[in-house]
C-alpha cells in the first residue's frame, strides 16, 4: 500500500515546480520568428530581467543551463592565464573553478568547506596579499545549492573597496536569483549569473548573464572571444537573430513571458519576503525535531547565513537516504539528495538531504511537505523532538 498517489510534489532545489500558467504559455505551435509577436514579447523581457536582478546593466540570455551561463561569464572577461580567486562554500563554487581551470585560468582558492559563509576577514586577508593584483575575478557562489549557505555579497565588496582591489567581483546566483535578496547594483557586483529552472519558475533550458560596465571594459580588452559565448550581440543586437546566436527557444521564451509576469505582479520584494518567510519555517521544523533526543541537524548553524531558497539537512546515515526513499514512495514528495555532502562510500554517504523551497511554492506545499517528512521520521523510527510541525505553523502564521 503507498499514499503517493495523486499529484506528486517535487521539493528538490532545481528543477522546480512551474506554474499552470508558464506551461499554458509553452504549449503552443511553432511561432515565425522573422517577424510578429515573438519578437515584441522578448524585448520585453529584458527590462524585468534586469528589474529583478536590480541592476541597470545589461543582460545577455543563454539557451544553457547554469553551467553554461558560468563559461560565458568566464569566457567575455578573463583571457587564458589570468588569474582568478575562487571562495568555495559548497559543491558549486568547485565546480566554477574546475570550469575556470580547464579554460586556461589560473585558480586560487580560498574553500570555507560545506558548512560555512565566506569568511570576510580571510577574504580581506587574501585580497592584501596581492599585492599585485594578479587576481582579476573574484567567482562567489551566493547561495550554494548543495551546502545551502548564502554568502555576504555585499560584504565581497566592501571588502574590495577597502582594500583598494580591482578585481571583478562575479556572483553566482543560480540558486538565489529571485528567492534570496539580491540587490546588484546597490551591492556593486560587476556580473552575475542564474537560470531558468529556479526561482524563476521555468523549465531548464535559458541562462542569464547580467553584467555592468566594469565587466564591460574587461571585455572590451580581450582580443577574441568565441562567437556563441560573445555576450555583445546579444545584449546590443542589431537583428533579432543575434540575441541567440541562431533560432530563438522560442517556447521557453513564451515561458519566461509569463514567469515573470508572476514574479513581477507579486512583486519582487514580496517574493524575497515569501521565500524568508518560508525558509524560516523549515528551520523551525527541523530545529524542533533535532531537539532532545531528536537527531536532524540543519548544515549551516547560523541563521543569518543560511538560503532562503534551499536547506540542507542531516540525520545519521543512512536515514537521510531513508527519509527521502519513503516520503517519495509512501508520499509522493520528492526531496533533493545530499549532492556533494558525502563521499560515495563514506560513513556520512546517505546523511544528507536537502528541502527546496524556491520559486513556485506557498504555505500549504511547504505544510504539506514538511507534514510528510514528519510521517517518515515516526514511520522510520526516527529520535525526534516533538513539535515540528507546529513551529513552522507558528512562524507562517506570525510572519503572515
Amino acid at each position: 500500500m503507498t499514499l503517493s498517489h495523486g499529484r506528486s510534489y517535487l521539493a528538490i532545489p532545481g528543477p522546480t515546480v512551474v506554474p499552470d500558467a508558464v506551461l499554458r504559455a509553452m504549449h503552443r505551435a511553432s511561432p515565425n520568428i522573422y517577424e510578429g509577436d515573438l519578437i515584441d514579447m522578448t524585448w520585453s523581457l529584458i527590462p524585468d530581467l534586469r528589474a529583478i536582478a536590480r541592476t541597470s546593466g545589461k543582460v545577455a540570455i543563454y539557451i544553457s543551463n547554469g553551467h553554461g551561463t558560468w563559461e560565458a561569464a568566464l569566457a567575455n572577461v578573463l583571457a587564458p592565464g589570468d588569474t582568478i580567486l575562487s571562495l568555495v562554500t559548497g559543491r558549486f563554487g568547485v565546480g566554477w573553478a574546475d570550469m575556470a581551470e580547464k579554460r586556461g585560468l589560473s585558480v586560487d582558492r580560498l574553500d570555507f568547506g560545506m558548512a560555512s559563509p565566506v569568511d570576510l576577514d580571510l577574504f580581506e586577508d587574501r585580497l592584501r596579499a596581492d599585492k599585485e593584483h594578479r587576481i582579476k575575478a573574484v567567482l562567489a557562489t551566493h547561495t550554494d545549492t548543495s551546502s545551502s549557505a548564502r554568502s555576504d555579497m555585499a560584504g565581497l565588496r566592501a571588502a574590495l573597496d577597502a582594500t583598494g582591489h580591482p578585481a571583478l567581483l562575479m556572483a553566482d546566483c543560480i540558486a538565489s536569483m529571485a528567492c534570496d535578496r539580491f540587490e546588484m547594483d546597490e551591492w556593486g557586483v560587476d556580473l552575475a549569473v542564474a537560470a531558468s529552472q529556479k526561482g524563476l519558475m521555468m523549465t531548464p533550458g535559458l541562462g542569464f548573464v547580467w553584467f555592468g560596465d566594469k565587466a564591460i571594459a574587461a571585455r572590451a580588452r580581450l582580443d577574441r572571444v568565441s562567437s556563441y559565448w560573445d555576450w555583445t550581440p546579444r545584449a546590443d543586437p542589431e537583428g533579432f537573430y543575434q540575441l541567440f546566436a541562431g533560432t530563438a527557444p522560442t517556447h521557453l521564451l513564451h515561458g519566461l513571458r509569463a514567469a515573470l509576469d508572476l514574479i513581477m505582479d507579486e512583486g519582487i520584494e514580496n517574493v524575497w519576503a515569501r521565500h524568508e518567510t518560508l525558509a524560516r519555517a523549515v528551520w523551525a521544523a527541523v530545529e524542533a525535531w533535532g531537539a532532545g533526543d531528536g537527531v536532524m541537524r540543519l548544515n549551516i548553524a547560523d541563521p543569518a547565513h543560511r538560503s532562503h531558497a534551499v536547506t540542507s539537512i542531516s540525520l545519521p546515515a543512512p536515514d537521510g537516504d531513508r527519509l527521502r526513499r519513503w516520503t517519495e514512495d509512501m508520499a509522493g514528495v520528492t526531496l533533493g539528495v545530499g549532492l556533494g555532502m558525502a563521499e560515495p562510500g563514506s560513513p556520512n554517504a546517505g546523511a544528507h538531504f536537502r528541502l527546496g523551497h524556491m520559486g513556485h511554492v506557498n504555505a500549504h506545499m511547504l505544510m504539506g511537505a514538511l507534514g510528510v517528512m514528519e510521517a517518515g521520521l515516526v514511520a522510520l523510527d526516527v529520535p525526534r523532538g516533538d513539535g515540528g510541525l507546529s513551529a513552522a505553523a507558528e512562524v507562517i502564521g506570525k510572519r503572515a
